[in-house]
Protein backbone atom coordinates (compact mmCIF):
# COMPACT_ATOMS: atom_id res chain seq x y z
CA UNK A 1 0.00 0.00 0.00
CA UNK A 2 2.48 2.27 -0.57
CA UNK A 3 2.27 5.57 -2.24
CA UNK A 4 -1.08 5.72 -0.34
CA UNK A 5 -2.25 8.39 2.02
CA UNK A 6 -3.63 7.76 5.58
CA UNK A 7 -7.10 8.10 6.35
CA UNK A 8 -8.14 10.72 8.17
CA UNK A 9 -11.25 9.30 10.40
CA UNK A 10 -14.08 11.66 11.54
CA UNK A 11 -16.32 11.41 14.95
CA UNK A 12 -19.43 8.90 13.74
CA UNK A 13 -17.50 7.40 10.74
CA UNK A 14 -15.94 3.78 10.86
CA UNK A 15 -12.26 2.92 10.74
CA UNK A 16 -11.08 1.43 7.20
CA UNK A 17 -10.79 -2.68 6.75
CA UNK A 18 -7.26 -3.64 8.15
CA UNK A 19 -6.67 -4.73 4.75
CA UNK A 20 -5.77 -1.46 3.96
CA UNK A 21 -2.73 -0.85 6.39
CA UNK A 22 0.31 1.08 5.27
CA UNK A 23 3.47 -0.90 4.36
CA UNK A 24 5.38 2.28 5.52
CA UNK A 25 5.04 2.81 8.78
CA UNK A 26 4.16 -1.29 8.86
CA UNK A 27 0.37 -1.38 10.40
CA UNK A 28 -0.16 2.17 10.04
CA UNK A 29 -4.22 2.27 9.19
CA UNK A 30 -5.64 5.93 10.15
CA UNK A 31 -5.64 8.72 12.41
CA UNK A 32 -8.44 11.03 14.12
CA UNK A 33 -9.27 12.46 17.00
CA UNK A 34 -12.04 9.98 18.41
CA UNK A 35 -10.94 7.49 21.59
CA UNK A 36 -14.25 7.46 23.40
CA UNK A 37 -15.62 3.65 24.43
CA UNK A 38 -17.61 3.04 21.25
CA UNK A 39 -14.09 3.89 19.22
CA UNK A 40 -12.49 1.86 21.12
CA UNK A 41 -14.73 -1.25 21.21
CA UNK A 42 -14.84 -0.57 17.51
CA UNK A 43 -11.17 -0.84 16.83
CA UNK A 44 -10.46 -3.62 18.60
CA UNK A 45 -13.21 -5.78 17.30
CA UNK A 46 -11.61 -5.10 14.08
CA UNK A 47 -8.05 -6.00 14.87
CA UNK A 48 -6.92 -2.65 15.12
CA UNK A 49 -5.48 -0.56 18.14
CA UNK A 50 -4.24 2.91 19.15
CA UNK A 51 -1.00 4.15 19.29
CA UNK A 52 0.93 7.41 19.26
CA UNK A 53 2.41 10.26 21.13
CA UNK A 54 1.84 13.04 23.07
CA UNK A 55 2.10 15.63 19.58
CA UNK A 56 0.59 13.12 17.37
CA UNK A 57 -3.59 12.78 16.45
CA UNK A 58 -4.66 9.69 17.43
CA UNK A 59 -3.02 6.54 15.14
CA UNK A 60 -4.88 3.26 14.90
CA UNK A 61 -2.72 -0.15 13.85
CA UNK A 62 -3.27 -3.22 12.45
CA UNK A 63 0.47 -4.57 12.21
CA UNK A 64 0.93 -7.83 9.41
CA UNK A 65 2.08 -10.08 10.86
CA UNK A 66 0.59 -9.72 14.52
CA UNK A 67 2.62 -11.05 17.58
CA UNK A 68 0.39 -13.38 19.48
CA UNK A 69 0.34 -15.71 22.64
CA UNK A 70 -1.55 -18.77 22.15
CA UNK A 71 -2.42 -19.98 26.11
CA UNK A 72 -1.63 -23.40 25.86
CA UNK A 73 2.19 -22.51 24.56
CA UNK A 74 2.76 -20.10 27.54
CA UNK A 75 6.43 -20.66 28.70
CA UNK A 76 7.15 -20.04 32.27
CA UNK A 77 10.39 -21.54 34.08
CA UNK A 78 10.55 -23.86 37.07
CA UNK A 79 12.06 -21.60 38.64
CA UNK A 80 9.69 -18.93 38.16
CA UNK A 81 6.96 -21.28 39.24
CA UNK A 82 9.05 -22.34 42.43
CA UNK A 83 9.25 -18.89 43.47
CA UNK A 84 5.85 -17.37 42.74
CA UNK A 85 4.45 -20.67 44.94
CA UNK A 86 7.19 -19.76 47.53
CA UNK A 87 5.85 -15.72 47.76
CA UNK A 88 2.57 -16.85 48.04
CA UNK A 89 2.73 -18.95 50.93
CA UNK A 90 4.80 -16.79 52.36
CA UNK A 91 2.20 -14.08 52.22
CA UNK A 92 4.87 -11.91 50.32
CA UNK A 93 2.67 -11.80 47.21
CA UNK A 94 -0.84 -11.88 46.53
CA UNK A 95 -2.62 -11.69 43.11
CA UNK A 96 -5.75 -9.71 42.37
CA UNK A 97 -7.72 -8.93 39.27
CA UNK A 98 -9.39 -5.47 38.63
CA UNK A 99 -8.48 -3.92 42.18
CA UNK A 100 -6.26 -1.09 40.66
CA UNK A 101 -6.72 -0.51 37.41
CA UNK A 102 -5.89 3.18 37.32
CA UNK A 103 -3.12 2.26 39.31
CA UNK A 104 -1.47 -0.04 36.98
CA UNK A 105 -2.02 1.79 33.87
CA UNK A 106 0.01 4.53 35.36
CA UNK A 107 2.44 2.46 36.69
CA UNK A 108 3.11 1.11 33.55
CA UNK A 109 2.86 4.67 31.74
CA UNK A 110 5.67 5.24 34.15
CA UNK A 111 7.43 2.09 33.29
CA UNK A 112 7.92 2.54 29.59
CA UNK A 113 9.06 6.82 30.49
CA UNK A 114 11.86 5.15 32.23
CA UNK A 115 13.26 3.17 29.06
CA UNK A 116 12.32 5.98 26.65
CA UNK A 117 11.58 9.43 25.89
CA UNK A 118 7.61 9.73 26.33
CA UNK A 119 5.18 7.57 26.50
CA UNK A 120 2.61 6.00 24.73
CA UNK A 121 0.75 5.94 27.66
CA UNK A 122 -0.74 9.80 27.23
CA UNK A 123 -3.08 11.42 29.84
CA UNK A 124 -5.44 11.11 27.09
CA UNK A 125 -4.84 7.22 26.64
CA UNK A 126 -4.93 6.49 30.72
CA UNK A 127 -8.44 8.19 30.30
CA UNK A 128 -9.77 6.57 27.70
CA UNK A 129 -9.15 2.97 29.00
CA UNK A 130 -10.34 4.24 31.81
CA UNK A 131 -14.15 4.62 30.49
CA UNK A 132 -13.34 1.47 29.00
CA UNK A 133 -12.57 -0.14 32.74
CA UNK A 134 -15.79 1.42 34.11
CA UNK A 135 -17.90 0.19 30.78
CA UNK A 136 -16.34 -3.64 31.84
CA UNK A 137 -13.91 -4.22 29.01
CA UNK A 138 -10.92 -3.54 29.79
CA UNK A 139 -9.20 -5.25 32.98
CA UNK A 140 -5.64 -5.20 35.39
CA UNK A 141 -4.56 -8.09 37.11
CA UNK A 142 -1.98 -6.89 39.78
CA UNK A 143 0.45 -8.73 42.10
CA UNK A 144 0.72 -7.20 45.74
CA UNK A 145 3.79 -6.79 48.00
CA UNK A 146 3.21 -7.10 51.86
CA UNK A 147 5.45 -6.15 53.85
CA UNK A 148 6.40 -4.13 57.01
CA UNK A 149 5.22 -0.98 55.38
CA UNK A 150 1.88 -2.36 54.52
CA UNK A 151 0.71 -3.21 50.64
CA UNK A 152 2.41 -2.23 46.95
CA UNK A 153 2.15 -2.89 43.80
CA UNK A 154 4.98 -5.12 42.77
CA UNK A 155 3.92 -5.45 39.36
CA UNK A 156 1.07 -5.83 36.99
CA UNK A 157 -0.87 -5.33 33.54
CA UNK A 158 -4.04 -4.66 31.72
CA UNK A 159 -5.51 -5.43 28.44
CA UNK A 160 -8.95 -5.21 26.76
CA UNK A 161 -11.31 -8.59 26.47
CA UNK A 162 -14.30 -8.35 24.40
CA UNK A 163 -16.39 -11.92 23.83
CA UNK A 164 -13.51 -14.35 24.55
CA UNK A 165 -10.52 -12.56 22.97
CA UNK A 166 -8.07 -10.53 25.49
CA UNK A 167 -6.01 -8.14 23.94
CA UNK A 168 -3.01 -7.67 25.71
CA UNK A 169 -1.67 -3.44 26.26
CA UNK A 170 0.99 -3.22 28.70
CA UNK A 171 2.64 -4.06 32.11
CA UNK A 172 5.31 -3.42 34.55
CA UNK A 173 7.56 -4.58 37.09
CA UNK A 174 8.94 -3.19 40.56
CA UNK A 175 10.01 -6.05 42.05
CA UNK A 176 11.93 -8.96 39.72
CA UNK A 177 9.39 -11.57 38.19
CA UNK A 178 6.56 -9.97 39.22
CA UNK A 179 4.87 -8.74 35.26
CA UNK A 180 5.84 -12.24 34.51
CA UNK A 181 3.86 -14.03 38.03
CA UNK A 182 0.66 -11.67 36.61
CA UNK A 183 1.03 -12.81 33.28
CA UNK A 184 0.75 -16.37 34.41
CA UNK A 185 -2.01 -15.76 36.36
CA UNK A 186 -4.06 -14.40 33.43
CA UNK A 187 -2.89 -16.63 31.34
CA UNK A 188 -4.09 -19.58 33.25
CA UNK A 189 -7.42 -18.05 34.22
CA UNK A 190 -7.71 -17.30 30.71
CA UNK A 191 -7.14 -20.84 29.52
CA UNK A 192 -9.70 -22.60 32.10
CA UNK A 193 -12.60 -19.88 29.89
CA UNK A 194 -11.72 -21.13 27.15
CA UNK A 195 -9.81 -17.87 25.49
CA UNK A 196 -7.97 -19.12 22.24
CA UNK A 197 -5.38 -16.32 22.27
CA UNK A 198 -3.90 -13.14 23.77
CA UNK A 199 -3.43 -10.37 21.69
CA UNK A 200 0.45 -9.07 21.81
CA UNK A 201 0.08 -6.62 19.30
CA UNK A 202 3.84 -6.06 18.02
CA UNK A 203 6.97 -8.35 18.36
CA UNK A 204 9.53 -8.17 21.28
CA UNK A 205 12.41 -10.82 22.13
CA UNK A 206 10.82 -10.70 25.95
CA UNK A 207 7.16 -11.65 24.36
CA UNK A 208 8.94 -14.56 22.14
CA UNK A 209 10.69 -16.01 25.19
CA UNK A 210 7.34 -16.67 27.23
CA UNK A 211 5.98 -18.14 24.07
CA UNK A 212 3.90 -15.73 21.62
CA UNK A 213 4.90 -15.87 18.08
CA UNK A 214 3.98 -14.11 14.71
CA UNK A 215 1.03 -14.91 12.76
CA UNK A 216 -0.40 -13.66 9.70
CA UNK A 217 -2.61 -10.77 10.34
CA UNK A 218 -5.24 -12.64 8.58
CA UNK A 219 -5.62 -15.34 10.59
CA UNK A 220 -5.58 -12.94 13.30
CA UNK A 221 -8.54 -11.61 12.03
CA UNK A 222 -10.38 -14.62 11.48
CA UNK A 223 -9.62 -15.45 15.20
CA UNK A 224 -10.90 -11.74 16.54
CA UNK A 225 -14.42 -12.49 14.20
CA UNK A 226 -14.66 -15.38 15.43
CA UNK A 227 -14.31 -15.54 19.52
CA UNK A 228 -14.66 -11.37 20.29
CA UNK A 229 -18.54 -12.87 19.24
CA UNK A 230 -19.07 -14.79 21.76
CA UNK A 231 -20.52 -14.74 25.68
CA UNK A 232 -18.12 -13.02 27.49
CA UNK A 233 -17.41 -14.70 31.46
CA UNK A 234 -18.34 -12.47 34.65
CA UNK A 235 -14.57 -11.12 35.32
CA UNK A 236 -16.25 -10.42 38.93
CA UNK A 237 -16.62 -14.26 39.53
CA UNK A 238 -13.00 -14.93 37.97
CA UNK A 239 -11.31 -12.39 40.37
CA UNK A 240 -11.44 -15.61 42.78
CA UNK A 241 -9.32 -17.78 40.36
CA UNK A 242 -6.07 -16.12 40.18
CA UNK A 243 -3.22 -18.55 41.45
CA UNK A 244 0.40 -17.59 41.04
CA UNK A 245 1.65 -21.10 40.08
Amino acid sequence: MTGRKIVWVEPGTRLPDPSQALDDPPGLLAAGRDLGVARLLEAYSNGTFPWYSDDQPVLWWSPDPRMVLFPAEFRVSRSLRQRCRRMQRAGAWTVTLDAAFDEVVAACAQSIRGHQPGTWITAEMREAYGGLHRAGFAHSVEIWRHGEAGRSLAGGLYGVSIGRMFFGESMFSHEADASKAALGALVDMLRRHEYPVIDCQQATAHLASLGAREIPRASFLRLVREHSRQAAPDWRAMAIELPLA
